[in-house]
């Protein structure tokens, strides 16, 4: 890999894979808020309908992460998957904005996720192979500092465009094409990768059994967790459904991105010190308050606290699950372990996200959140009993 030096120290290809992530997630956050509102709205789609398109499209997405990153293992490379994955997502954008039934959403969204199944992986393990081990919190925390600062300005371009022109959800939808593309031109351009051996990687199985002690139990960590973290579709539902009008909800998600991005850098940074295992502990406990508060919601006031809160617990936890994997995972099968990693939180959001829709349609949003405060707080009790056990992990 390139060993030139950027901002904070970090390598070439972390900067570069920062400004990739940055202009994908500008596309994708001119999206993503919208699509509840646009499948609810304009599609007459139920919450359940929104929970099983998210759930399936998140899950099947996942489950080809493993896949991808077996592959990247296996044929030494890491770009060209990257390249791909990218690309196809951009494909996606136009197709959602033409979509005229749930049915095509779903399809779109599919597609979308088909690319980050393909992509993340082994953009990741690039993160990893390019980074030394006691900088694999901040190079973490970078990445998710510049993913979210795209997520600040999609959601404000989004804005913009549903004033200027009333309320035009499809313009949207064509509009955050451009940025996806520019994404994908970085990756041509900017991404470096030494040639390397191929690896002598066996096809992946839906298992960690072949993984140490410490991996295996994160894992199921990971898994109890993510039963209860479903599509953030249901927070913009919520906010919705308390009073904040669709102009604003972009706004909305700018603030949650905002301090998202000033916090993950620093959260990362921090996680070094106090040690990774620490600061993914306390990242679930404040999920589990979180959500406890927006099960208790009254007012849109209180969305415009949840949600700067929720951007806390993102950049507490996003980077450092991914560090702390790294950090645990074998050398010679790194972007396999994401792969595992992301497989195993992906498919757990297909039920999440399916209990989620039916808990909100048949017991009243608040449930719906109440469920996903007590699965992280089970998920909280276990990593502290498991932890004990993995003492010399930082």
């Amino acid at each position: 890999m390139e060993d030139k030096k950027f901002v904070l120290g970090l390598s070439r290809n972390v900067f570069f894979t920062g400004l990739v992530s940055l202009f994908m997630d500008i596309s994708s956050e001119m999206v993503y808020p919208l699509i509840p509102l646009f499948l609810t709205g304009v599609l007459g789609a139920t919450k359940t309908t929104v929970g099983i398109i998210e759930g399936i499209a998140e899950a099947t997405a996942s489950i080809l992460k493993v896949f991808s990153g077996w592959l990247s293992d296996k044929l030494g490379k890491r770009k060209l998957l990257m390249t791909a994955g990218y690309g196809i997502s951009a494909a996606s954008r136009p197709l959602i904005a033409a979509s005229g039934t749930w049915f095509e959403v779903l399809t779109a969204r599919f597609i979308d996720r088909f690319g980050k199944g393909v992509r993340t992986a082994p953009r990741d393990a690039i993160i990893a192979d390019s980074t030394q081990k006691e900088k694999l919190g901040l190079a973490y925390g970078f990445h998710r500092s510049m993913d979210t600062v795209g997520a600040v300005i999609g959601p404000v371009l989004a804005f913009m465009i549903l004033f200027l022109s009333t309320n035009n959800l499809r313009l949207v939808f064509y509009a955050s094409t451009i940025p996806a593309v520019i994404a994908v031109a970085l990756i041509l351009i900017f991404i470096t990768e030494k040639k390397r051996a191929k690896g002598e990687a066996v096809p992946p199985k839906l298992s960690i059994s072949s993984f140490n002690g410490p991996f295996r139990r994160y894992l199921v960590v990971i898994a109890i967790f993510s039963l209860g973290n479903f599509a953030d579709a249901f927070l913009v539902l919520q906010a919705e459904n308390l009073g904040v009008t669709r102009e604003l909800i972009p706004v909305v998600y700018v603030a949650f991105n905002i301090v998202y991005a000033l916090s993950s850098a620093p959260m990362g940074a921090l996680a070094d010190k106090i040690g990774l295992k620490n600061m993914i502990l306390a990242s679930f406990l404040l999920y589990s308050l979180i959500y406890l508060g927006v099960g208790f919601a009254a007012s849109p006031v209180h969305i415009w606290i949840l949600f700067p809160l929720y951007g806390i617990y993102k950049g507490m936890s996003e980077g450092t699950q991914k560090a702390y994997l790294a950090a645990i995972a074998p050398m010679e099968q790194k972007a396999t372990a994401f792969g595992i990693y992301h497989t195993v939180s992906g498919v757990m959001l297909l039920p999440a996200s399916i209990i989620a829709g039916y808990l909100w349609d048949n017991a009243g949003p608040g449930s719906t959140f109440l469920y996903g405060s007590a699965m992280s707080a089970a998920a909280a009790a276990l990593f502290a009993f498991t932890g004990k056990s993995d003492r010399h992990i930082r």
